[in-house]
């Protein structure tokens, strides 16, 4: 790659790594106004105290500050282990930018910021991390690191992601979330981005799907879905009353229509959807957080951060 090429590369998705870490940081200095007030000044350098733990390491001058208790952390520590899954089928590639639009405003580029900003925080807290991308097929697997290096080579897969549209990929979220479930050995945060489409959609198929989700869960994993969309076409279905023609991407399957004709009945049947993949999850003990592409991604950081605190 010449070096126009990395500059082009650069301005495309503003370099994924400084525009991940810009929003850790946008986040972090407003903790103080959160509930994770105490997090923020000594981010990378400290954990709470739990009652039990030797004494030994408190950081009395921090507790001085603060009135809370805090231990040093030390570089070999790694108190999480998170792996990061992403659905790369065509529809995850939804909807197609325009001229102008940055790289994140559809799914698969949203999911991928996503990740990058997770990455910083487990980053910060010397987390290990590992990976996980899949379509019709298992596209590739990184398992769960806290090196430097490490975190540089999926950065790395990320950004590649992002360069090569997904043409006609179907969605084998069963088979891959099985295979994935088998490769996670030692109990860790399991984080999956998917707009939750597949190409049956019948009951049986969604229950194959839970199933799959709890297998996840297998060895005492926390699981962790973010079901991702595009608030305005997929969940409002906002068209204007011209004839459109819609396409299914994954199966390039073609139908005509008005789209006010049938936006009603579109809508309650989404948010039906939603609300039954909703009750599933909370079923299965999976924390289910629907997320728009046009929202911000504080929701995702303080999804982590809260069953972080609950994982323990």
């Amino acid at each position: 790659m010449n070096l126009e090429q990395q500059i082009e590369k650069i301005s495309n998705f503003q370099h994924l790594e400084l525009l991940a870490n810009q929003i850790v940081e946008g986040f972090i200095s407003g903790m103080h106004k959160s509930p994770f007030h105490g997090f923020s000044a000594e981010f990378a350098e400290h954990k709470i105290y739990n009652p039990g733990e030797s004494t030994k390491h408190i950081d009395w001058k921090l507790f001085a500050k603060t009135d809370r208790l805090y231990t040093k952390r030390y570089e070999e520590e790694t108190n999480l282990r998170c792996h990061l899954i992403i659905d790369n089928s065509s529809s995850m590639h939804y909807p197609k930018l325009k001229d102008k639009q940055s790289f994140y405003e559809n799914k698969i580029g949203f999911s991928i910021l996503a990740s990058a900003v997770l990455m910083n925080l487990l980053k910060k807290q010397r987390d290990a991390v590992g990976l996980s991308v899949y379509s019709d097929t298992y596209e590739y697997y990184s398992p769960e690191k806290g090196s430097d290096r490490h975190h540089r080579m999926i950065l790395s897969k990320l950004e590649e992601i992002l360069e090569i549209n997904s043409q006609t990929k179907k969605t084998d979220t069963v088979t891959f979330l099985h295979q994935i479930a088998e490769n996670i050995h030692r109990r860790s945060m399991v984080i999956l981005f998917t707009d939750m489409f597949h190409s049956e959609g019948s009951e049986e198929d969604n229950d194959k799907i839970f199933k799959a989700l709890q297998h996840l869960k297998h060895n005492k994993h926390k699981v962790v879905v973010f079901h991702v969309y595009d608030k305005k076409t997929e969940l409002n279905f906002s068209f204007d009353n011209t004839p459109r023609k819609f396409i299914d991407v994954e199966t390039g399957e073609e139908i005509n229509l008005f789209a006010e004709n049938t936006q009603e009945a579109y809508q309650k049947v989404v948010k039906d959807y939603f609300k039954k993949i909703e009750s599933n999850c909370m079923q299965y003990q999976i924390r289910y957080v629907p997320v728009s592409v046009d929202e911000k991604f504080e929701k995702i950081m303080t999804t982590y951060l809260v069953e972080k605190q609950k994982f323990g």
